[in-house]
């Protein structure tokens, strides 16, 4: 396990979108703590101390230590975080307290090793594809680990690896194979591909066919706010874009 991360936090009394907008011009993100058979409590998170802690992987997978003005930190977890649609600002965060004898749920990145080195990552017109980046598991917190390891050294092209291949730590499950194990999925394969696949080429000489029709006019062009199209410069979000359903609506 790596060093355990610390947030810094204050109790903050007044709550609701004016409140929450003040905040955010102080530099600050309005933040919630709940779980644990305790009332939640809403507070605040210096902004530019948060974003610098989401930077790392383990931050959303594992406990963290959150200090509130001078009392004893608490060990806890992220629930939930709400980002600006286009600005690098976090908008709100959820954490939830953490027991030490009751199992956390809570979603693990997997890391995949060994690729380079196996039959398959060397075999020409292979590639091997990662269908599944996390996975949900279920752990006492001393048991929790960062992440789950898939070692692919030993893949051949045609293979596959499955959901209930992945090795677990003693004390670690994974929830969705505990009900059945038929709910495995593939998590990683081997598959040959065409010389045009994974490029972009194909779909780079239909576009310009269509544009050559005439297919593709300039009034086809995205509307803002449809898949694909940038935000236009300086426009806010609506409110209730930025923070989510949140405090009542903070």
């Amino acid at each position: 396990m790596s060093e355990t991360t610390t947030i810094i936090a204050e109790i903050r009394e007044d709550v609701g979108k004016g409140a929450s907008r003040r905040l955010r011009r102080e530099g600050k993100v309005p933040a919630v703590i709940y779980g644990g058979r305790k009332e939640p409590v809403s507070l605040a998170v210096q902004h530019n101390d948060l974003l610098h802690a989401t930077e790392n992987e383990a931050f959303y997978a594992s406990i963290l230590e959150l200090k509130v003005d001078d009392k004893k930190a608490q060990q806890v977890v992220v629930r939930d975080m709400h980002r600006h649609p286009f600005r690098p600002l976090i908008m709100h965060i959820d954490f939830m307290r953490v027991s030490a004898a009751e199992v956390l749920k809570i979603s693990v990145p997997i890391h995949f090793v060994g690729e380079e080195e196996s039959p398959a990552g060397k075999a020409s017109g292979v590639v091997i594809q990662h269908q599944v980046t996390d996975v949900e598991i279920a752990a006492l917190p001393k048991d929790l680990p960062e992440y789950l390891t898939v070692d692919l050294s030993e893949m051949e092209a045609g293979d596959s690896v499955m959901l209930a291949d992945i090795p677990l730590p003693e004390g670690v499950e994974i929830p969705a194979l505990t009900v059945d194990e038929e709910l495995s999925v593939q998590v990683a394969s081997a598959i040959h591909v065409k010389e045009s696949q994974g490029t972009g080429a194909a779909a780079a000489a239909e576009a310009e066919a269509a544009l050559a029709e005439g297919e593709l006019g300039a009034g086809e062009e995205l509307a803002e706010g449809e898949e694909g199209a940038e935000p236009e410069e300086g426009v806010e979000p609506e409110e209730g874009e930025k923070e989510g359903e949140k405090e009542g609506g903070e």
